[in-house]
């Protein structure tokens, strides 16, 4: 089986979320199981340069691009032993960052058309292009239109993964012909809502859609969650399965991590105490052993619930809690906590970084991890809080449902709830203080949870078993 995996991100090249950490941890697994795979991706210019003295160049070739020609410049490096394929246009991707330009539509189309377009000189004809996200939704569409039936194409099959389904790459009609060069009499693959829409392009044409957790698959059906989707997806609905993510464990792994105080393990856990100890002290909190510390590590974004804890903010701060947040984003919530932390200056701090080697002692410090996300597709940071022995207390939804299990019951390692609701999240929260009270009790939350296969070995599994249903092989 070969897999070519086309995504607009990938660690440690390019990366602005979860889509960069998949990028490199799912084809690492894959490999494993003697799976053939590559990676290809867009030569930002924002690569380290150490990064790229590592590539050697291919060839070049010329794009189409509705009735123009671009330049393709093809590059490869192996990175922890799979091989990376970059394609280059300066034009396209000599920005100040990844997305949000004003051309995003012509860059991604050129780079879907040029994905498709480099396979004859990679040395690697896949069975499946795995596609990703919007920047990747017009390879399936592509593939049906103009190489399904060329020599050296056949029978290739695309499977697309929804990351993030509020993304869509939307846009006028006008770009239908002379951007995304699609001949007019096939506007209805493309249309969607009076709109020409790549990722109802991708549910169409693609041979397998799958979305990153069970519970997000079945939620992108319901208007609620879908952003107006849930028509064509309850229309291929049989072509729709979820796969839950996994995290990168050797990055994230108390025993050996050397971004933390003191390392430890499921069987010997003292030096979380240390690790919590330090980290008061870097937060200038004061240092309070039998004081539990909840973090949270995020985007500040209102998708991820932030409007629950700022209506309970100030019931949380009359309880025995210390609480800390590291993040960056909407200047709505970086002004709040601001505030806050001023205001609070012994209970609560405020990091308004993005910083990964303190993101790492702010997991194994803590003893609570707060994630009341309106909407989570996967999420990695409560499977990441697992593996420093931080207990989650998330709501139920999509990939959180599926990764944590509620104390309540025989397996938990967390604390739920269910309704989008700020009083039912500081339920969850009072339940975890109480609990934290029973040592014992405690002790065996983090024991399950530090427990938890949380590798994507299974993940792997799965994907495995689909390119073989939809290629025969």
């Amino acid at each position: 089986m070969k897999v070519l995996f086309a995504t607009s991100e990938a660690f440690p090249f390019a990366v602005s979320g979860g889509l960069g950490d998949v990028s490199y941890a799912l084809p690492k697994a894959l490999r494993k199981k003697f799976v053939g795979v590559r990676v290809i991706m867009p030569l930002y210019s924002k690569i380290k340069q150490e990064l790229r003295d590592q590539m050697h160049f291919i060839t070049s070739i010329g794009v189409p691009v509705a009735w123009r020609s671009q330049y393709c410049g093809i590059f490869e490096a192996k990175y922890d032993g799979v091989s990376y394929i970059f394609l280059d246009n300066e034009h396209y991707f000599k920005r100040g960052g990844m997305y949000g330009e004003y051309d995003d539509a012509e860059r991604f189309a050129f780079f879907s058309r040029a994905v498709l377009e480099a396979i004859p000189y990679i040395d690697f004809k896949p069975d499946v292009i795995h596609c990703n996200d919007w920047q990747t939704a017009m390879i399936p569409s592509y593939y049906k239109f103009f190489y399904f039936n060329r020599p050296g194409f056949e029978n290739i099959k695309t499977v697309f993964t929804i990351h993030n389904i509020q993304y869509q790459g939307r846009y006028g009609k006008d770009i239908l012909e002379d951007v995304l060069g699609i001949p007019s009499w096939a506007e209805s693959l493309m249309e969607y809502d009076g709109d020409i829409n790549m990722l109802k392009s991708a549910i169409e044409s693609a041979d397998a859609v799958t979305t990153v957790s069970r519970t997000y698959a079945r939620e992108i059906l319901d208007p609620w969650f879908s952003y107006s989707l849930d028509r064509i997806l309850r229309a291929r609905e049989g072509k729709l399965r979820g796969i839950v993510n996994g995290i990168d464990t050797d990055t994230y792994n108390s025993e050996t991590d050397p971004h933390i105080a003191a390392n430890f393990t499921v069987t010997n856990i003292r030096g979380k105490q240390r690790d919590k100890q330090e980290l008061q002290k870097e937060l200038g909190l004061p240092v309070e052993k039998d004081v539990p510390l909840m973090i949270m590590v995020t985007r500040l974004a209102g998708h991820k619930g932030l409007d629950l804890v700022k209506y309970m903010f100030d019931e949380i701060m009359k309880c025995k809690i210390q609480v800390a947040v590291l993040g960056t984003g909407e200047s709505e919530y970086e002004w709040f906590f601001g505030e806050k932390a001023a205001q609070y200056p012994d209970k609560f701090k405020f990091v308004c970084d993005f910083n990964a080697p303190l993101s790492h002692r702010f997991y194994a410090g803590a003893d609570m991890f707060l994630m009341p996300s309106k909407q989570e597709p996967c999420g990695l940071s409560q499977m990441i809080s697992l593996r420093y022995g931080t207990v989650p207390i998330v709501r139920a939804t999509g990939g959180l449902a599926d990764t944590i299990p509620d104390a309540g019951t025989d397996d938990g390692v967390g604390y739920t709830f269910q309704s989008y609701n700020a009083h039912d999240m500081f339920g969850a929260i009072s339940r975890a203080l109480g609990a934290y009270e029973n040592k014992k009790l405690w002790r065996e939350l983090v024991r399950r949870g530090m427990s938890r296969d949380l590798t994507w070995d299974a993940s792997a599994k799965e994907y495995m078993k689909m390119y073989s249903e939809i290629t025969g092989k």
